[in-house]
């Protein structure tokens, strides 16, 4: 009998000195969020990517076909009629009653109003 019992004793020592397997890492709900957080991350920089590039596609295009007599607003909320278009800069008249004329680089146009107020483009 006793060494029925050494036997098993040996066996349970065995088994308790035996490594574990680790955990795997889908199994910890911790490392889970960490990786479904990365997920969503990765995914809104790159779907903010391609909106970006098409945002200042349209701006580029707005800015380059701008012409005499269009009604625009300035990134300052100056809102004129398109006097004359430079290379790089773009003369507003402004007041209507004093013939006031300013002068703005194309950067400075934010959008080319519609004769009913709405803009054309953002």
């Amino acid at each position: 009998m006793s060494i029925l019992l050494l036997l098993a004793d040996s066996m349970t020592a065995a088994a308790a000195t035996r490594p574990t397997e680790p955990i795997p890492w889908y199994a910890n709900p911790q490392d889970m969020l960490v990786v479904l957080i990365g997920g969503m991350l990765l995914y809104m920089f790159f779907g903010s990517q391609k909106t970006r590039k098409k945002d200042e596609k349209t701006r580029a295009d707005m800015l380059k076909n701008m012409k005499r007599g269009d009604k625009v607003v300035t990134a300052g909320g100056i809102m004129g009629t398109i006097v004359d278009v430079r290379d790089t800069d773009v003369v507003l008249k402004v007041d209507e009653s004093s013939n006031t004329k300013i002068k703005f680089t194309r950067d400075a146009i934010k959008r080319v109003v519609l004769d009913d107020g709405t803009p054309t483009s953002k």
